[in-house]
């Protein structure tokens, strides 16, 4: 659905959201990073002014709930290192491949995650990004690439990336020194062009945003037929990862306290769920008895990571339904059948919906189904 509001209002940690069940606040984290410290600090903040809650998006971020004391929080998440630029804070929309660095891919990005944060940051003029445009970096895997992010990156050799425009190759390759500083480029270009749009599927015409980038043909770079990791995952090194699939991306405070206790860096992936990255075995068995217990999903062939909603009511006034209800129905139900990916919006915004599956739309008279956003 294209925007046409002259305000943006996408919320950041300093840009409050007031929804119907009070103050929201969203976290960005690029890549994904996030450390057990700051973990724990967003569970006492959820636990303590909130919902009880923390929300993983379907862009790697957090979202706080509920909240009664906005400020203090945001004061809380600025001394967690979580907020290193106020005036950037909404711009810094960065998803990598999640596993990069510790499990295959053809080269380790999170560098590149990193140079991209700062970039934005030291730009000014990036400030002014809309809260929606965001950036995607792949390292080669196509799991990310597949997300349409505004501006991305694919690694396509030891030394070589395609550039892609909401997720579609433009043809243009550069080398590994020129990868960032071309979606820096490619987004100072959108806000010359943007006018009213906030993403750049909405614009007529992007050719612009590549003026000057060596021109060549397109290609079909495939997707990665199942992105989503779950499970146990041996890293390269010898260590574990552990991905955990967070049931309607919603991470109850106390749950989060738990993953938080293993002190482990951690990765919130665009699929909502996390990664407990770099635990010997001894630590990795030890998790595994007693997290799925407390709700986390570590099969990959759970009908969860098929079945995801928006808040719906009566968090969001804009809902007809409580669709959260709704998808626990259909997954105790089975009635969207084996593989089928299925979203439940409370209204047309249909909010975080995924780019395939089914997107159930709640109107006065029932659900309507729909196509892929």
């Amino acid at each position: 659905m294209e925007r046409t509001r002259d305000d943006d209002a996408c919320p950041g940690a300093l840009q409050v959201h007031q929804a119907a069940d009070g103050a929201l606040v969203r976290v960005r984290l690029p890549g994904g990073a996030l450390s057990a410290e700051q973990l724990q600090t967003l569970a006492e903040l959820a636990d303590r002014f909130g919902s009880g809650s923390l929300e993983l998006t379907s862009r790697g971020s957090v979202q706080l709930r509920g909240l009664s004391e906005a400020g203090t929080v945001a004061e809380a998440v600025a001394a967690a290192g979580l907020l290193p630029s106020p005036t950037h804070e909404r711009a810094r929309n960065v998803v990598a491949s999640p596993l990069s660095g510790r499990c295959g891919g053809l080269a380790d990005v999170r560098p590149w995650v990193a140079g991209l944060d700062a970039a934005i940051r030291a730009t000014p003029e990036l400030a002014d990004l809309p809260g929606r445009f965001w950036f995607s970096i792949d390292d080669g895997r196509g799991d990310v690439s597949g997300l349409r992010a505004d501006g991305g990156l694919r690694v396509l050799d030891d030394n070589t990336v395609a550039v892609l425009l909401a997720g579609a190759d433009t043809g243009v390759r550069l080398p590994f020194d020129d990868a960032v500083p071309a979606l820096v480029t490619i987004a100072l270009r959108f806000l010359e062009v943007r006018g009213k749009h906030w993403r750049i599927t909405e614009l007529d015409d992007s050719g612009p945003l590549l003026d000057g980038f060596p021109p060549g043909p397109a290609a079909a770079l495939p997707r990665a037929d199942n992105p989503v990791p779950v499970g146990w995952i041996t890293q390269r090194d010898g260590l574990v990862s552990l991905g955990a699939a967070v049931p309607l991306g919603v991470l109850p405070a106390r749950t989060a306290e738990f993953l938080a206790v293993i002190d482990a860096p951690m990765v919130v992936t665009p699929w909502r769920s996390v990664l407990v990255c770099d635990l010997t075995e001894a630590v990795a068995d030890s998790a595994l008895r007693v997290l799925p217990p407390l709700g986390l999903v570590f099969d990959e062939n759970s009908p969860w990571l098929r079945v995801s909603a928006c808040v719906g009511s009566p968090g969001c006034e804009r809902a007809l339904a409580d669709v959260r209800a709704e998808a626990v129905r259909d997954v105790e139900s089975r009635t969207s059948g084996p593989g089928v990916k299925r979203h439940y919006a409370g209204c047309e915004r249909a909010c975080g919906s995924p780019i395939d599956g089914e997107v159930m739309v709640a109107t006065p008279d029932g659900y309507r189904r729909r196509g892929p956003s």
